[in-house]
């Protein structure tokens, strides 16, 4: 588990629970977490997502992930396009058209985390966080 690293930790668990059909995958919450998960709801790629109190200071975000109405994975690949040691900033003009508009870009704003398409509707540029197809 990445400790410097939540939203790669975050898009490798989710990757790893798709792969094995699992209905729901446990995140430790953080802001940055927890935006990307309400932007994913927003665009539908899964079905809902609590954010969980722990006895322990580190509370828990369960994720429940969606698939068609045959099984069919509804997220088909989910990459971090910024690291931590290579930052990637996009202009309102810059940001990626995933599949033809198919797909999305999570991008991280001055006004919270947002998808591509809520990015040129607001005309709003930031950290380009990841891919989702």
């Amino acid at each position: 588990m990445s400790h410097a690293d939540p939203i790669a930790d975050m898009l490798t668990r989710i990757r790893n629970a798709i792969r094995i059909n699992a209905v729901q995958v446990n995140i430790k919450a953080n802001k940055i977490c927890e935006g990307i998960a309400k932007v994913l709801l927003e665009e539908g790629y899964i079905t809902g997502f609590d954010r969980i109190a722990n006895s322990n200071n580190q509370d828990t975000l369960r994720i429940d992930l969606k698939y068609g109405p045959y099984g069919e994975q509804v997220i088909h690949t989910i990459t971090r396009c910024s690291k931590p040691s290579c930052r990637v900033y996009r202009k309102k003009d810059d940001l990626p058209v995933v599949l033809g508009g198919m797909g999305i870009a999570v991008v991280s704003t001055s006004l919270g985390v947002m998808s591509d398409h809520q990015c040129r509707q607001k005309q709003v540029g930031g950290e380009l966080l990841c891919v989702v197809n």
